[in-house]
């Protein structure tokens, strides 16, 4: 990572994130009379978004200069529902309008952990590959089959044991990921949503800036502020040995740390997926394999299920 970190300025996070949203929408869009075609603003002016929300131009315009002070929930509420805000969008717009509260709660110095009931659970499904992402992307712990499916992660350096890096930096990925763009905008969403929470991470902010340098995909997405949920969906990917695999994409929230989710990938049952699992399961569970398949990292044997450092 970069020694020198990026700065996210909350008032500018703020700023910019109502104004691409704002760009995004036409008068037609929300019932509002256009008049021709000379607009010097992509989409809504702020006085027709002022509008909508019902409140003055004036306080609207403070809010998307960044001046969050004392915005109520309903005034927000109207906002979000004047600018189409999915219940992602919602969500990290009250992280930005609260930047103090946030700062009140101390950025998390100590290495992030995985409570050791959560290993046992990961080395329990034998067949499923599964791991743990914890804040930034960052890879806390996987199973056998996840190094079988996605490399040997515990041979990648501390830093690299990220999914934003892996899927941003590791040429492979574009390989590996049927619809690559998909998965790189759902990483970069999850950044998003952090960088919201913990705007003062220092960690995040040098992540952060080391892909906007060395990728222009991720440069161009972090741009523009998107971010979206996401849910249960079905992945295609291209595993180097097994070839193509379609598996049910799973990403759970964990109750007692909302820091980190369980990340899972499921075959349907008797589906050529499913065999090619079995295979890989076989190939994972042997006591010296020896250098064997993975699809996004380089030095491919699967070690013991382990916890990031």
């Amino acid at each position: 990572m970069t020694s020198d970190p990026a700065s996210l300025d909350p008032r500018s996070e703020l700023s910019e994130f109502l104004r691409t949203r704002r760009a995004r929408l036409q008068p037609e869009e929300v019932g509002l009379p256009y008049f021709g075609a000379r607009r010097r603003v992509p989409g809504l002016r702020r006085e027709e978004l002022a509008q909508l929300a019902g409140v003055s131009v004036a306080y609207y315009t403070r809010l998307e200069q960044g001046n969050a002070h004392n915005v109520s929930a309903s005034v927000l509420e109207a906002i979000a529902d004047a600018l189409r805000l999915n219940p992602a969008e919602r969500k990290h717009l009250d992280h930005l309008v609260k930047p103090a509260r946030q700062r009140a709660r101390a950025v998390p110095t100590r290495p992030q952990r995985v409570r050791p009931q959560l290993q046992f659970l990961l080395d329990s499904m034998d067949t499923v590959p599964a791991y743990i992402l914890g804040r930034r992307c960052e890879l806390l712990a996987w199973n056998r089959m996840a190094c079988a499916l996605l490399g040997a992660l515990g041979a990648l350096p501390p830093e690299q044991r990220n999914f934003a890096w892996m899927v941003f930096m590791d040429p492979a990925a574009h390989e590996f990921y049927d619809d690559w763009e998909s998965k790189a905008r759902d990483v970069v969403s999850c950044l998003r949503m952090d960088a919201g929470r913990t705007p003062d991470d220092p960690k995040l902010a040098a992540l952060i800036g080391e892909l906007s340098v060395k990728s222009p995909e991720f440069r161009q997405w972090w741009a523009a502020h998107d971010v979206r949920s996401t849910g249960p969906c079905q992945k295609e990917l291209h595993h180097p040995v097994v070839g193509r695999l379609s598996l049910a994409f799973e990403a759970m929230v964990l109750p007692a740390d909302p820091d980190q989710q369980l990340i899972t990938y499921a075959a349907e049952p008797g589906s050529a997926s499913a065999e090619s699992l079995r295979l890989l399961a076989s190939w994972a569970a042997e006591p010296n394999p020896g250098q064997g398949p993975g699809a996004m990292t380089e030095g491919t044997r699967p070690e013991q299920a382990r916890t990031a450092d």
